[in-house]
């Protein structure tokens, strides 16, 4: 009875190890190999495979939340995952298809890699001949899982696959290898040129991506600089892409794998080819990296430095007369807390969809092909003129000559709600056309950002230079803390009144001599004989509300059309152009730019300053007046023989406008060094008297 009981455990052993046995023939996956922070596995798509098949496996990682590994280029630190097969003779064995990465900030280094689930494919081939009835893959791999540390690990992984004359899918394994296939980049089947010059890569794609890409990823080590900004600037039907080199370049291979990616994350993969020639010098605009990110992820990080940029604006130059307009309402209405509210939400409204609207504008010209910048509202003679009626019209209102309707001007008074909003939503617009043309740090990286991005990313970025524009006076009506700081109105305000109306007449002097710059002497000559006129028909129309006849009335309205074709007709002169170069003949110490005078000198190994200004712009006259134009700073660039070319972008010039989107900039000031042997350098927007020589001086001895 032992002996049968015996013989029947046996029998049920050897049965039970058959099925294992053949269960493990067919077995899709190695099973889990646990390491710290990190689990991987090594799967098949195949259970049985036939003689001359090629077949996907794939190394399934499944690191800890907030742990990563590395594409094929780590990027600044990191290794790659490596996997050493060991398979049958005559099996052949592919490369890891890498997967698009993402880039990890980690300042001051980016690395490249995969957070979450990472499926890494590579194929393996049988040979027509193959005899076994089995194949097996042993696989040993080493990787690095890293979060604020770094853990190198290793692990040895089998599979056995049965191999037959028909074949068997793992179905099982099917979502996994999707999924892997997914997250693949698109090969493009596109090829693009690169070179390497002026200390940075730059290269060129004449094929469009079905999406413009906002990141690219170089797959060659220690070729550029990953911690570096790029720059990706569509021009007509190709692309042009840049980042400065690694500390550690030696050499450039032939042909430079690169993935581009866009906001989705979808990669595509391009392949450029080295020139040995400068693509620059050879008719491509260069492009110099300056501000941006690497990764789709920044972009609330860009919403900020929008917001950062409006707030700033309120300290420029161009924006204090009209921010006058707003304090007067401010202090009108210090002790209504809800009338203050109210117009702190005009405002905030007025200018934030006014900056809607230019934008809007923008990307709508721009999309019809019109190569335009921000600021492109105060290069056209006629909205100038307009303005500089306006502003004189405000200005004569708050000196008391005649009352608009004290709603525009925001006094509270007894006017309606609802009059006082207007005047609020309109002192918001007026802010936003005249101080807007100048760009506050910050600025000049979010609006580059925003016209590379979508309409809706573009449009998002421009409220939010508006909120952040507003954002002090929404403070103001918000926090009792800050409003009782306010004054309580009284007599003074009309004093008040009349004294702010001194920074008006001051800016409509401004924007004149910008309307001389852009029309002649003669134009502005036409344009006072039109304000002298228009200020004669406000005088008129005062008469009119204080009880006089309507004999004025007509006459007023008269002298009001008179001034509207006065400036309509001083809008269409041109300047004669010697009056135009007036200030190249003066000003010796610098020349004028143009694309081939700039790369004339750097082909020639010369030093050059480039400054791109526009008179309307009075960030870049104050900086001119304190910082360029002074003996000291003549003194450093004779010093240094540095070559000094100046753009004026007062009308527009379509090159320019594509010199300042180049280097993600979408408004003047932009300040640029170029000193042999070295990338490109831009200048701070507010320069000091000393800038430049210390600027010098410490690129000289680098």
């Amino acid at each position: 009875m032992i002996r049968l009981r015996s013989g029947l455990l046996l029998s049920a052993a050897l049965a039970l190890s058959s099925i294992l046995a053949s269960f493990s023939l067919h077995a899709s996956s190695s099973g889990w190999q646990q390491a710290k922070h990190i689990k991987a596995e090594l799967v098949s798509e195949y259970r049985t495979v036939a003689p001359g098949q090629t077949i996907a496996v794939l190394l399934h990682f499944e690191p800890d939340p907030g742990w990563h590994t590395y594409w094929q280029n780590p990027g600044d630190s990191g290794l790659p995952s490596i996997i050493n097969w060991q398979v049958p003779a005559g099996v052949q064995t592919a490369d890891i298809q890498w997967p698009t990465p993402e880039a990890f900030l980690i300042p001051p280094l980016v690395n490249y890699g995969y957070a979450g689930q990472t499926l890494l494919l590579s194929n393996i081939t049988l040979p027509p001949d193959y005899t076994h009835d089995t194949l097996t893959i042993m696989a040993d791999v080493d990787w690095l899982v890293c979060e604020e540390i770094c853990i190198p690990a290793d692990a040895s992984f089998e599979l056995t696959i049965a191999v037959a004359d028909q074949t068997e899918l793992a179905t099982s394994q099917q979502p996994l290898f999707n999924k892997a296939r997914a997250a693949l980049p698109i090969d493009t089947g596109f090829t693009g040129d690169y070179s390497i010059s002026g200390g940075a890569f730059s290269a060129v794609l004449n094929d469009q991506l079905p999406q413009p890409p906002v990141a690219f990823f170089v797959a060659a080590g220690e070729l550029v600089d990953h911690a570096a900004p790029q720059q990706l600037i569509p021009q007509h039907d190709r692309l042009l892409l840049q980042q400065a080199l690694n500390t550690y370049f030696s050499s450039a291979p032939e042909q430079a794998e690169v993935v581009l990616v866009d906001a989705t994350g979808q990669g595509y993969t391009v392949y450029f080819q080295q020139r040995q020639q400068d693509l620059l010098a050879s008719g491509t605009t260069e492009i110099l990296v300056t501000g941006g990110t690497l990764s789709p992820n920044s972009f609330w990080l860009i919403l900020l430095m929008a917001a950062g940029g409006g707030l700033i604006l309120n300290l420029m130059p161009c924006v204090f007369p009209v921010l006058s307009l707003k304090a007067l309402s401010i202090a009108a209405n210090s002790q209504q807390r809800q009338l203050q509210r109210r117009d702190a939400l005009f405002y905030a409204a007025g200018v934030v969809l006014s900056f809607l609207a230019l934008a809007g504008l923008l990307i709508a010209l721009r999309a019809a092909g019109n190569v335009i910048g921000w600021g492109f509202q105060l290069q056209s003679p006629l909205l100038v003129a307009l303005l500089v009626y306006l502003l004189l019209a405000l200005g004569l209102s708050l000196s008391g000559l005649v009352q608009f309707g004290l709603g525009l001007m925001n006094t509270g008074g007894a006017l309606t709600a609802k009059s006082g909003g207007k005047g609020s939503f309109f002192t918001g617009v007026l802010a936003v056309v005249v101080a807007s043309p100048c760009t506050a740090p910050f600025m000049g990286t979010a609006l580059g950002y925003a016209v590379t991005q979508s309409p809706l990313v573009a449009l998002l970025v421009f409220a939010a230079l508006g909120l952040g524009m507003a954002l002090p006076f929404l403070l103001l009506a918000y926090i009792p803390a800050l409003a009782r700081l306010l004054p309580k109105p009284g007599a003074w305000m009309d004093t008040l009144k009349q004294l702010l109306a001194w920074p008006l007449y001051l800016s409509a002097v401004w924007l004149l001599w910008v309307f001389g710059r852009q029309a002649g002497i003669d134009a502005m000559a036409i344009l006072m004989i039109g304000m002298v006129s228009l200020a004669a028909a406000i005088w008129l129309w005062g008469r009119v509300q204080l009880g006089a006849g309507g004999v004025n009335k007509l006459t007023a309205l008269g002298l009001l059309l008179l001034a509207l074709v006065i400036l309509w007709q001083g809008a269409k002169l041109h300047p004669e152009a010697n009056i135009s170069s007036h200030a190249d003949n003066k000003a010796q110490h610098w020349q004028s730019w143009s694309a081939d005078k700039l790369s004339a000198l750097r082909q020639q190994g010369k030093p050059v300053l480039v400054n791109m200004t526009a008179d309307w712009c009075i960030t870049c006259l104050v900086n001119e007046r304190v910082a360029l134009n002074t003996e000291r700073s003549k003194a450093a660039l004779s010093q240094y023989n540095v070559s000094y070319l100046k753009g004026d972008w007062t009308r527009r010039d379509s090159d320019i406008t594509a010199y300042l989107q180049q280097y993600q900039r979408d408004g003047v000031p932009l300040y640029v060094l170029y000193w042999p042997g070295q990338p490109p350098q831009v200048l701070p927007q507010i320069l000091t008297p000393d800038t430049l020589r210390q600027t010098f001086e410490s690129i000289s001895q680098q």
